[in-house]
Order: C-alpha cells, then structure tokens, then sequence
C-alpha cells in the first residue's frame, strides 16, 4: 500500500528534526554555563599589563612545582636549587579542572620533604590552583595538574 506524503507529514518532520536539534543545543548550553568554574581575573585588561613583569619574577624564583594524589594524600613538591622548600601559602585550591563543584582548601604540613594535605580525592583530572609567596616577597601564582596515583 503506497501512501501519500501530504503537507502536515513534511511539516511535522521539519517540527520534530529543528526540535531534536534544538533540545540537543539548549541541553548543551546550559550544562556548559552551569559548570563553568568561572573567570581567572576580573578584569583581563589590567591583569595583563602586570603579566610579563609578574612572569619573569616567578620565573626567576627557579621553583620545580609538582603536585601528586595518592588515595586520599595530596602532595606538593617546590623545590628551589633542588632542595624541598616551604613557602607562605596565601591560597590553595584543589579541585576538578571543569568545574568548581569538589573544590577544596587543604590544608597543607611541611614534613622535610613536600607539602601534605589530606583530601577527598580520586581518579580523574585534578588541577590545584597555587598561589604561594617567596621568602622576599614574590608571588608565585601556577595552576597545577596533579598526578594521579592510585
């Protein structure tokens, strides 16, 4: 039985295909603006008219940053000529490189050899979000990804 395409047919099909694709585009939108983690800076402008001169002070501060995730053990490793350091943390961030929503503050011991902290971690990709100050007063400002373990 042969049946007829009649105009109500194409335009349902037009309805349904636009509205799949529509669904689909609002649906993404909205996730991508609900787990947006936000702006690094206020204003980009006058971040970066401090930029070059900020990245060579940090530079020259000669720190090799690690950060390591074994279980629930963060560790952060800066090591300046080769040697553990413990600088002043102003602020720490530990969280998911998409989103804000497992962020945590740790709360970092100096034990010799790194920076330790306790966090509820696991598989995944992971950043901390440093901002640390050198003994005379530069700031050390580095986003991390942290090496996953176990």
């Amino acid at each position: 039985m042969i049946t007829e395409i009649k105009g109500w047919h194409v335009l349902a099909g037009f309805v349904l295909a636009f509205g799949i694709i529509i669904t689909v585009n609002l649906t993404l939108a909205f996730n991508a603006v609900r787990t947006f983690p936000g702006l690094e800076v206020k204003n980009s402008y006058v971040a970066s008219q401090s930029f070059d001169v900020n990245r060579t002070a940090q530079l020259a501060l000669g720190w090799d940053v690690s950060a390591q995730l074994d279980g629930d053990k963060l560790s952060l490793v800066i090591k300046e000529d080769g040697r553990p350091i413990s600088p002043l943390i102003e602020s720490a961030t530990f969280g998911r490189a998409t989103h804000v929503g497992q962020d945590q503050v740790p709360a970092f011991v100096f034990d010799g050899k790194a920076l330790r902290a306790r966090i509820e971690g696991g598989k995944g990709n992971w950043n901390l979000r440093l901002k640390a100050r050198s003994a005379d007063g530069i700031l050390f400002e580095q986003r991390i990804v942290v090496e996953v373990v176990s």
